[in-house]
């Protein structure tokens, strides 16, 4: 008969933190959030640190160039999905890899004999009042001239005139060469009175802009997640099915880390795939997952992981458990792994950290997977709604949403994570839909950070290691979850002050 486990499966919504004792050297101010992401020897540093403790998940809805730039520039990591051709997925890691803080990449783009209405255009559908003019229209291209929205007036000037009439030629432009750092074009900019910086190859093609505007930008972002060269770090997921081809491309693009992406990780192609990776790029740091219970995550770091995802089904996006009958409570599982986790770092001397993916609903969530032994999230859902994600932003009666879709889904329909047998998916393990709009990356989880943070200090904790080995959990009833919730009539408008 089958083996019964015993616990019940749990969820992160029957468990509260209970306050510790918050010392006057602990605030929200003092609270580290730096954590290991790849398998290092007790006592020594991981090879990469989160500074934050948020990754993406690897998914078509989610995990952008442009979110994965936002995240590490947060101090997050992004892992690129692999549900696309080798050589587009290995594009979007250089992408990541080529971007220059403070360095911009022209999106405002004309040739001299373009309309000023046509420029008028550009600038409108962009939202950018600078437009680099040249030789092809690209952003690339050798450089002819910049043309501000002060430039030119359309109420003023001939809309059919030329871009090449009201630009300032490159001739009288400031400019600065390929090697020029970001702190010299800074104050280039403040000490020549610059608005606006280009920076040329050596062959006069534009490579980026220099913005004054964006230097306080630069300043906001001090945990940025970044390599040896400062370029932002980025990482990519792969399956057990191409790896052999799309590693080395991955690598070669300069991904900074790798993550076999399976719904069921605990396999014998997984370890075998595992195992090449190591035996052939021992250097690049490689995680494995998912799993939900200690007997899966030994499995996989016995294999070679350097680090492991925790969860099957519990995705807002993910039916498997709803299919299958396959899974875990998010809660049961993070702690099962986390235990296995002491254990073979006890055993072994060698500390493999652990993601949890899915299952986070609420904001809180993180901070209760991390006591239990996280050292990390991944989350779908949540980065889904922001501005940098695949999805499209559509109005409703109610406000904006944002297409998701589960990588399971017949929209995604990515085969090679989900073992149905074959080379398509059979039945679907996601769905299509839509979550709340929420706005710009870097706002929204300013604010989940700052109540983690708070959490923290109320369970007496400045670090994640602290937090995770001194934390204390309740079970919670159906009536204190309840009592959880504002229970009063809520105001439909906001008081002023009289």
């Amino acid at each position: 008969m089958a083996q019964i486990i015993a616990e019940v499966s749990r969820t992160f919504n029957e468990f509260l933190l209970l306050p510790n004792r918050t010392r006057t050297d602990c605030s929200a101010a003092t609270v580290d959030l730096r954590t290991s992401l790849v398998r290092h020897t007790v006592g020594e540093e991981s090879a990469i640190e989160l500074r934050s403790p948020f990754t993406s998940a690897i998914m078509q809805a989610v995990s952008t160039p442009d979110l994965a730039i936002a995240l590490a520039r947060n101090g997050g990591l992004s892992f690129l999905h692999h549900n696309q051709p080798v050589e587009e997925q290995a594009a979007a890691v250089r992408r990541v890899k080529n971007f220059k803080a403070g360095f911009v990449t022209s999106d405002t783009n004309v040739r001299p004999d373009d309309g000023l209405g046509l420029l008028a255009e550009v600038m409108r559908r962009t939202g950018h009042s600078t437009a680099a003019v040249t030789d092809d229209g690209t952003a690339n291209g050798r450089l002819l001239g910049l043309v501000t929205s002060r430039d030119f007036h359309p109420q003023r000037h001939g809309l059919d005139g030329p871009v090449s009439g009201r630009m300032t030629a490159v001739a009288d432009l400031a400019l600065a060469g390929p090697d020029i750092t970001l702190s010299e074009a800074n104050a280039r900019l403040w000490d020549e009175r610059l608005d606006c910086l280009p920076v040329l190859d050596d062959g006069g093609r534009l490579q980026h802009l220099v913005f004054r505007s964006d230097y306080a930008d630069n300043k906001r972002f001090p945990n940025q997640l970044v390599d040896a060269a400062k370029r932002l770090r980025v990482g990519a997921g792969i399956n057990t099915h191409d790896y052999r081809e799309r590693v080395p491309a991955l690598l070669e693009a300069g991904a900074d880390a790798l993550c076999f992406d399976s719904s069921d990780g605990y396999s014998d192609w997984q370890a075998q795939a595992l195992s090449w990776v190591k035996k052939h790029y021992p250097e690049i740091p490689t995680g494995g997952g998912n799993v939900v219970d200690g007997e899966a995550f030994t499995f996989l770091a016995e294999a070679g992981a350097d680090f492991v995802k925790v969860g099957v089904g519990g995705g807002s996006i993910c039916i498997t458990r709803d299919q299958k009958g396959i899974g875990r409570g998010q809660a049961s599982a993070v702690l099962d792994v986390a235990a296995a986790r002491d254990a073979f770092c006890e055993r072994t001397g060698e500390y493999v950290p652990i993601c949890s993916d899915g299952g986070l609903v609420h904001d809180y969530h993180v901070a209760l997977a991390l006591a239990m032994g996280a050292d990390f999230v991944m989350m779908g859902r949540y980065f889904a709604r922001f501005d940098q994600a695949a999805g499209a932003k559509l109005p409703t009666r109610d406000g904006f949403v944002k297409e998701y879709w589960g990588e399971g889904s017949n929209r995604a329909r990515n085969w090679q994570r989900y073992g149905q047998g074959g080379q398509g998916l059979v039945f679907e393990e996601g769905v299509d839909g839509y979550v709340p709009y929420a706005g710009d990356l870097d706002e929204g989880l300013a604010l989940t950070t700052a109540k983690l943070r708070t959490t923290m200090v109320s369970c007496g904790s400045t670090t994640l290691p602290e937090f995770r080995s001194t934390a204390r959990m309740t079970l919670v009833s159906d009536q204190s979850f309840q009592e959880s919730h504002a229970n009063v009539t809520l105001r439909e408008a906001p008081t002023t002050a009289s």
